[in-house]
């Protein structure tokens, strides 16, 4: 799971940590830590892709905080800005900007400064208002943030003048700089460029191994595409085509009706709502032949599922079901079935009265976290499962209109983002330019169009994603947020 390859990774960090802070242990620093990781879990957060993504890149840029803690003489030390979103409702803290998503989670920002793994972790904690009187039990210091640095073991103050004297730079000063001056992209650019270039450059065989493993996979199978949920490094996913080119060298036979489809390498093996085959990548071989074995059952659910969905299209006058991976939980093909079944049950109990094909043209999808109907900026009714029909008919009438001109703007919108992206790709000589998806088209097509009226020699060959924060990648792939400054 994530959190096991989160925890191994701090392991690692932390215990060389130990050389630097003897007030707290590796083993300390996780266990202290654990109510953190149960309260921001990406898993926890399946059905939320935004919250569950924020949160992912969030751990990983802790993790590479920790490293740098680590680091024997590390001076180009600068504070580190986090956002989490936290499942439960706290009591807000004053130390921290806080607000809330649609979906009812707590977005928690932060800024890490500390260079001592104590205050680290009680920076961590308090900032997301969770309880720190467990550390008492692991036998350091938990006193308050301000005594804890009173202690022995505090990281030294030096003078003013050993910084003049020295040529190092000053923590504090550089805290108070990072506080006063708002990152620009500029700025950034300039700081992280040189170490972007390395990572990309070291990447760029593997990223070749990668493309050629996908293009051979795809051709030998007769694919449609090979895909990843989550943003994996390139040497992971390397591995992971690795693993099914060994499946298919063993057992060709079973993977004989994959013809046309879509592989998406996830959490979990099965086979998706939008019908694509799903490779856990935590399974063996064993679970991975299971579900290929399985698939001509699978092509018989999800005809009847086609049939669900045209049979509740019938009842509410025509409008289309639709699946949209990217605002939608990742669901099997026997969840999402389930969910179609129970709503049409209820719709047809309730015999709305709807004219056939009176809202044709328009699209719907089910939700099963929602307790009321909404409209999205695209055009697509967003329709609880849990809606009463009453509800739902008088949401659809009142808002039919407004869908209509939604979707007619979704379409022009995803031309200009388009064009937007390969003027960009071609004005920087971008090797690759794109968004993550939590990013909508509104935001991608204001951030191209402000980048268009920039000059910027750094971004040639350079892979740019479009992001809510600023990030160098593992892979040399560099991370701005939309609405840079």
């Amino acid at each position: 799971t994530f959190y096991y390859f989160i925890r191994l990774c701090l392991e690692k960090v932390l215990l060389q940590c130990i050389l630097q802070s003897r007030t707290l242990s590796a083993a300390d620093a996780i266990n202290a830590l654990r109510p953190f990781y149960f309260a921001v879990h990406p898993d926890f957060f399946g059905q939320h892709p935004k919250e569950r993504e924020v949160n992912e890149n969030s751990l990983k840029r802790l993790n590479g905080y920790l490293e740098n803690l680590q680091k024997p003489g590390f001076r180009s030390f600068k504070p580190t800005q986090l956002t989490f979103y936290v499942r439960e409702r706290e009591p807000n803290s004053s130390n921290v900007q806080e607000s809330f998503s649609a979906s009812g989670f707590r977005a928690v920002s932060f800024t890490l400064h500390s260079r001592d793994l104590l205050s680290t972790v009680l920076d961590i904690l308090n900032s997301c208002s969770l309880s720190t009187e467990h550390i008492q039990s692991l036998n350091v210091n938990s006193q308050p943030h301000k005594e804890a640095k009173s202690t022995v073991n505090r990281p030294i103050k030096w003078d003013k003048t050993y910084y003049s004297f020295t040529g190092f730079k000053d923590p504090e000063e550089e805290l108070e700089q990072a506080q006063r001056v708002e990152t620009t992209l500029i700025s950034w650019l300039d700081d992280n460029e040189a170490s972007a270039v390395k990572k990309l450059k070291k990447s760029l065989p593997l990223r070749k191994e990668l493309e050629r493993l996908k293009f051979e996979l795809s051709h030998q199978l007769q694919l449609s595409d090979i895909r990843w949920q989550r943003s994996w490094g390139i040497a992971h996913r390397c591995s992971q085509l690795h693993s099914l080119g060994r499946l298919v060298q063993q057992r060709p036979e079973v993977l004989k009706n994959v013809k046309g489809r879509t592989v998406v390498f996830t959490d979990r093996s099965g086979m998706s709502a939008a019908g694509h085959i799903m490779l856990g990548t935590m399974d063996v071989h064993h679970h991975w032949t299971k579900i290929f074995e399985r698939l001509p059952n699978y092509y018989k659910l999800q005809k009847r599922l086609l049939f669900l969905e045209d049979r509740i299209s019938q009842l509410l006058g025509g409008i289309q079901v639709i699946y949209i991976e990217e605002l939608q939980p990742l669901l099997t093909l026997e969840e999402y079935y389930e969910t179609l079944d129970s709503f049409y049950n209820k719709l047809h109990d309730s015999r709305l009265p709807f004219h056939p094909r009176s809202l044709r043209g328009l699209q719907m999808i089910l939700e099963s976290d929602r307790y009321a109907p909404s409209l999205h900026e695209f055009g697509h009714f967003m329709i609880p499962t849990v809606c009463d029909p009453a509800t739902l008919q008088w949401f659809i009438f009142a808002k039919a209109q407004e869908a209509r001109e939604n979707l007619k703007r979704k379409e022009k919108m995803m031309i200009t983002e388009k064009e937007l992206i390969d003027t960009s790709t071609e004005k920087f000589s971008l090797d690759r330019l794109y968004k993550e998806p939590s990013v909508s088209s509104a935001q991608m097509i204001d951030c191209c169009k402000r980048l268009l009226e920039e000059s910027l020699p750094y971004l040639q060959g350079m892979h740019l994603c479009i992001s809510h924060f600023y990030s160098v990648l593992q892979d040399g792939d560099l991370c701005i947020p939309w609405n840079w400054k």
